[in-house]
């Protein structure tokens, strides 16, 4: 029997690294900080303070990852935006519910930790938590050797956020006549990555060099857009009904989703450009407009529901807060119909 002493580090875990990463890390937390953190990174749980200008504070949390668009990040050693796009999938989700989120946890999973691309994935958790107005309070980096091939990782994130209960935004007083405001998206986000990477199998060498001004990896690769600063600058000016973001299912399956029953969600086809990014993945996939609305979000990232007298008034605050804003669409009686019907 084999008595040589065996340490962490033969074992493939190298707790010498985890540390170096530790502090790489707090630099880009402390970036972070907002009211209400009282603990954040370095103990065995993250404290944090509901901001006292709440009366009725409602907590909403929300966790996501970033899919398979992971696999491109692996291939075309492209980390620092996968990060940001970790947090803007949960933080556009507890947005929908007229939510400010307050902080996040991210998790990083690897067999074994490269800690400059740790740290670069890292950089862009934390720019998206800074560009949210969101603490980035809390992690655990995971080495497991023999768990994630070589070079590769998973990433999970986790926010929670708070609105006045009175806020709260469900879309039950959405009615007949109300317009759809559509939030354009940077590309493809974070949502149909198993079809990207099966057009850019099927492309071959036959790529394009770019796509929207842009060479085409920066175009295939573009993070999620944050949505959170405008839409909250929206919602404390303007009585927004709903808003949707347009996730995995495309605007077919996300809409209806703040919808009450009995309503649908009519879009007018070519109310919004679609891109050139968008127009090639469904050239090369030779799937239909239904298809493509309810796999990517085909350029519209997040969705806003409002009465008609207020959606110009809407549309302008969006757009003085750097948003691109379409007017896509109306509300209508569902009938025997979809509840989301574009033509």
């Amino acid at each position: 029997m084999n008595t040589t002493p065996l340490s962490y580090k033969d074992a493939g875990v190298d707790i010498d690294a985890g540390d170096a990463l530790v502090e790489r890390i707090k630099p880009l937390a402390r970036r972070t900080m907002r009211e209400g953190v009282l603990a954040g990174i370095g103990g065995f749980g993250a404290l944090f303070e509901v901001p006292k200008r709440y009366r009725e504070p409602v907590l909403v949390s929300g966790t996501d990852g970033v899919g398979t668009k992971l696999k491109l990040a692996f291939e075309w050693d492209m980390h620092d935006g996968v990060g940001i796009d970790l947090v803007a999938m949960s933080v556009n989700d507890v947005l929908v519910q007229g939510a400010e989120p307050l902080f996040f946890l991210d998790y990083f999973a690897c067999g074994k930790l490269d800690v400059d691309t740790a740290a670069r994935v890292v950089a862009g958790i934390a720019r998206g938590c800074e560009e949210s107005g969101c603490a980035l309070i809390g992690g655990e980096t995971a080495e497991m050797p023999g768990m994630y091939p070589p070079g590769e990782y998973d990433l999970a994130g986790f926010c929670v956020g708070v609105v006045e209960k009175s806020r709260i935004l469900t879309g039950a007083d959405v009615r007949a006549g109300d317009v759809v405001l559509g939030l354009a998206s940077n590309g493809v986000h974070s949502n149909g990555f198993s079809l990207v990477r099966k057009c850019l199998e099927r492309a071959g060498a036959n790529l394009p060099a770019t796509l929207d001004g842009r060479p085409l990896r920066e175009a295939v690769m573009a993070p999620t857009r944050l949505y959170v600063k405008p839409v909250l600058a929206a919602l404390q000016q303007h009585p927004i009904k709903a808003l949707a973001h347009i996730t995995g299912g495309g605007l077919l399956e996300n809409i209806p989703r703040v919808l009450p029953e009995g309503l649908a969600a009519h879009l007018v086809k070519g109310s919004w450009p679609q891109s050139e990014l968008f127009g090639w993945l469904q050239r090369t996939a030779g799937i239909d407009d239904h298809e493509m609305n309810r796999t990517f979000n085909n350029g519209i990232g997040m969705v806003v529901v409002v009465a008609a007298d207020h959606a110009d008034a809407t549309a302008a605050t969006l757009r003085a807060q750097g948003e691109t804003v379409y007017p896509i669409g109306t509300i209508a009686p569902r009938g025997d119909g979809a509840a989301v019907i574009v033509r």
